[in-house]
């Protein structure tokens, strides 16, 4: 993509990139409405997000650190190669359903990984939703202010 100017700002599109991820293996991960596609391959230990280089994607250090947590962890972060592709939700859901992928992904291509991740709750899908609004109130459970009198 060109670089796209305007009068108040310029402002700088990364040219995403085409990634060979054939003979891999593949995995999805969710969490609140965030769904992550992840394709895990043998290789130097390059993270790319839609496209993009993860940190270019996750901006908060927060996010980058629990993603590689399942990498770390199993002691394989400079030996696998990860694409994914993830929408849905905010950043912080997006970044829970990537780790759910990619735990999930190890486990496909080892599956003595699983006691190791396991422990450490991530193989588990965490279920957790926004609760629904209900008629009469406000929010989910926040009613209207009552007055006696």
């Amino acid at each position: 993509m060109p670089e796209v100017t305007t009068n108040t700002n310029q402002i700088k599109k990364t040219k995403k990139l085409k990634l060979d991820f054939s003979n891999s293996k593949y995995a999805t991960g969710k969490r609140k409405s965030s769904i992550a596609k992840i394709w895990l391959k043998n290789g130097t230990g390059n993270f790319y997000v839609n496209g993009l280089k993860m940190n270019d994607y996750f901006k908060r250090p927060t996010h980058q650190m629990n993603i590689t947590r399942p990498l770390e962890i199993t002691n394989v972060k400079d030996s696998f190669d990860v694409k994914c592709s993830v929408k849905g939700g905010g950043m912080s859901g997006q970044a829970g359903a990537v780790i759910h992928g990619v735990t999930k992904a190890l486990i496909l291509h080892d599956e003595n990984l699983k006691k190791i991740l396991k422990k450490e709750k991530f193989v588990t899908r965490d279920s957790r939703v926004v609760e629904r609004k209900k008629y009469g109130h406000r929010k989910a459970r926040r009613s209207f202010q009552f007055s006696k009198r």
